[in-house]
Parts: structure tokens; C-alpha cells; sequence
């Protein structure tokens, strides 16, 4: 899907949680975000070890924020993002990347959200947001 089409590139909120890399671990923080109402729309996790990076993106940061607290699952950073309708395609993410690159915009985060999305994040998040229009 080209960046001009109706559907909008957007900011969102990424957050990370610091989690125990163990059964279950997962499945606590997706509980915690469900009884607060908000659905995840992606979510990575990255962690060989005993602790594990958990980065979720959702609509409604405040409340998954809040419930996450009362269950002791603190949040550990928080940071804006980029979410990017892509094509369903090959090449769709290539095409996107290159672009960023050629404006000279360095990521440091990339992952696929529902609905063919993308989600970016990058140190400099205007030049990202300049480049992908949101």
C-alpha cells in the first residue's frame, strides 16, 4: 500500500516490559492488557536468557499502562513509534527501508503489527515521521 493511500501512517506508543523468559510469561502480560480493555495490536520479544524484552503496541497506552502496574508488570520504557500500512508483498518492506535509508535515518526497531502494518522506530523520530509522512 502506497504512503498516499487513505489509510494513515501513524504515531503510537511502544512499550516495554522487562520480562521473565518462562512459561506463562507472556501469557500474564497479554491477560493484564485484556482486562484493561485494549487489544494488542503487535507484539515482539526478544531474550535468550532468563529475561526477555517484551515491546507491545497499543491504542490506549494509558490504561494497558495502568493495569500493568496493579499486576506488577511495570513498564520499563516507553517510546513513539512509527505504524505504516505495507503492502502484503514482496519487496513492500524493502521499498519502505530504502526510503528511509536514502533520507539517512538509522532504525534501531522494526516489527510487524495486524492489518499490514509495519512499526518503526528510529532516534531520530522526526526525520522518520517526515519520511513516512505521518
Amino acid at each position: 500500500m502506497p504512503l498516499d493511500s487513505p489509510v494513515m501512517t501513524h504515531i503510537a506508543a511502544d512499550l516495554i516490559i522487562e520480562i521473565e523468559n518462562s512459561p506463562g510469561a507472556l501469557a500474564k502480560v497479554a491477560t493484564a492488557v485484556s482486562d484493561a480493555g485494549v487489544n494488542l495490536a503487535a507484539a515482539t520479544c526478544l531474550g535468550a536468557g532468563d529475561r526477555a524484552e517484551l515491546h507491545i503496541l497499543v491504542k490506549h497506552a494509558e490504561a494497558a499502562r495502568h493495569l500493568l502496574a496493579i499486576t506488577a508488570l511495570a513498564i520499563s520504557r516507553e517510546r513513539q513509534v512509527v505504524v505504516v500500512p505495507v503492502e502484503d508483498r514482496p519487496g513492500a518492506l524493502a521499498d519502505l527501508t530504502r526510503r528511509i535509508a536514502a533520507a539517512g535515518i538509522n532504525l534501531d526497531l522494526v516489527y510487524v503489527a495486524t492489518g499490514d502494518r509495519s512499526v518503526f522506530g528510529s532516534p531520530d523520530l522526526e526525520g522518520l515521521k517526515t519520511v513516512l509522512g505521518a
